[in-house]
């Protein structure tokens, strides 16, 4: 399928599609006319990319274990450990903004709220 094509397919736009190339997140074959060919489970692959991305997964993350998970001999339980490590990221961060959120309510009552 051309560029378009999979554009239409996944709902994006042809730069989204040709900045996920550059990013080296999806891959085309070229034609002698310099046109790009995508085969049909690239629909798949940037459906991945994109709920991915909604989920809270940089393109840094997603690039650095797309390979991974469609080599997987479990790729279920693969994406569901990925789920589970970014939950626990998203909870430690969640943890330490309040910690923060206290000290600042805290230093607020002081009389110079930025001395130790």
């Amino acid at each position: 399928m051309r560029i378009g094509e999979l554009a239409q397919a996944c709902d994006v736009s042809r730069d989204t599609l040709r900045f996920y190339e550059e990013r080296g997140l999806i891959a085309a074959q070229r034609s002698a006319n310099g046109y790009r060919h995508y085969p049909a489970e690239m629909v798949q692959l940037v459906l991945y990319i994109k709920t991915a991305q909604r989920l809270g997964f940089s393109l840094s993350e997603i690039g650095s274990s797309v390979g991974a998970l469609w080599q997987a001999a479990d790729p279920d339980s693969a994406v569901s450990q990925l789920l589970r490590d970014k939950l626990t990221l998203i909870e430690t961060r969640i943890n330490e903004l309040g910690e923060l959120r206290q000290e600042l309510q805290q230093r607020l009552g002081q009389r110079c709220p930025l001395n130790p």
